[in-house]
């Protein structure tokens, strides 16, 4: 996998994700791949990480780096060190590098955080995901409402680029709890937060709670009055929406994430990881045992791969880059792709901009702020064009 020639950053990594599915508990709404009471198994993963990343075959230069899960800060600062010396060998971090790792407030302590900062760690993206206790025991989440604000400000001691996750569309939630919620995370002063709908993913505990009738969702209505609020409540703070689920201050945009909306390259290791190298794409297997026993015996760790066709990858990458505020930039969609966005959808784009969805000049085509509340039709309809 080692890089032979220089290639756009559509086709070779800029950026790479390493998965850490380690959790003190699984989350009833949490379909990741994760491995809950099996923590004795620890070093044996990073032991199959390291044996997984030799296929780079060479050093690779990376502008973002993440560390996700399952929960990475939930290692000890021991498996922290020895996880941050395996990745070290394989990638070198660019100047103005971003450096992120997903950490749960009641994971992270201060040997934890000096040890971050010190290997280059300069981004904590923190899942709050409620200030209500009330809230946070419906999503089985192992924190109280006063852990995350203590979390935070210890962590903004060491690392002062902090992101708060928050969640809305919770069983029972109000407008005035997402107001609180909203509020709470706004006074903390952080430099990004991101809001998220919660979604009722097959065979997770808490879909089948929903189907046995111990939680019931929210209407579509609510949750959309509770995603408006957030968009003019944040942006009224000082916060850019500058993706569906994401707002920024200003020059903290998550560089990595941007990544996967570009529909650009990136390298994933670890159980459960996907990666999108040269125009293949491939997922990990997301249970432990196999991953530990397919990488520590050197044979693939993927489940799945795919390369799509040039116009089927085309369609993939519009309908991802639409979920920017800056949309799709038409030169630059031409030269990822080979198609302009009239090839591929000419007379949905023109139906959508007609219902005020979409918007475009003849630099650009982006989501109106009412086709922000219906990206998911917005980008049925043109995928139907296919």
């Amino acid at each position: 996998m080692a890089e032979s020639v220089s290639r756009p950053s559509w086709l070779w990594p800029r950026a790479a994700y390493i998965h850490i599915p380690f959790c003190a508990h699984h989350c009833g709404y949490c379909d990741f791949a994760v491995a809950v009471g099996q923590d004795d198994r620890i070093d044996a993963y990073l032991d199959a990480l390291a044996a997984e990343l030799t296929r780079l075959e060479a050093p690779q230069k990376v502008d973002t780096l993440f560390f996700g899960g399952g929960t990475p800060s939930h290692l000890s600062a021991c498996q922290l060190e020895k996880l941050l010396a395996i990745v070290g060998r394989w990638f070198t971090l660019a100047h103005g590098h971003e450096f992120s790792l997903e950490a749960n407030p009641s994971s992270l302590d201060e040997a934890k955080l000096q040890l971050l900062a010190g290997h280059g760690v300069n981004r904590i993206s923190l899942g709050v995901q409620s200030f209500s206790a009330s809230l946070l025991r419906v999503l089985e989440r192992d924190h109280a409402p006063a852990d995350a604000a203590k979390a935070f400000e210890l962590t903004r001691k060491y690392i002062p680029n902090v992101s708060l996750d928050l969640i809305f569309g919770v069983p029972g939630q109000t407008l005035e709890n997402w107001r609180t919620d909203l509020e709470e995370a706004a006074a903390l002063a952080p430099s990004h937060i991101a809001t998220y709908g919660l979604t009722y993913e097959k065979g997770t505990r808490l879909w089948k709670q929903e189907r046995q009738g111990q939680v019931q969702k929210l209407s579509e209505d609510t949750e959309l009055g509770l995603y408006t609020f957030a968009m003019d409540f944040l942006e009224q703070a000082g916060f850019e929406h500058y993706e569906i689920s994401n707002f920024a201050r200003a020059g903290f945009h998550c560089r990595h994430n941007a990544t996967y909306w570009a529909n650009e390259a990136y390298f994933g290791f670890g159980m459960g990881a996907a990666r999108y190298v040269d125009g293949v794409r491939q997922t990990n297997v997301r249970e432990l045992g196999a991953y530990i026993d397919r990488a520590s015996a050197g044979k693939p760790t993927h489940f799945q791969s795919e390369q799509l066709e040039p116009r089927d990858r085309a369609f993939e990458t519009m309908a991802l880059q639409l979920r920017r505020a800056q949309g799709i930039d038409r030169l630059g969609f031409c030269a990822q792709t080979g198609f302009t966005v009239e090839d591929l959808a000419g007379t949905a784009m023109k139906k959508l901009e007609e219902l005020e969805l979409l918007a475009g000049d003849v630099w650009a085509v982006h989501l109106t702020r009412k086709g922000k509340c219906l990206a998911d039709a917005v980008v049925a309809q043109l995928m139907a064009a296919k």
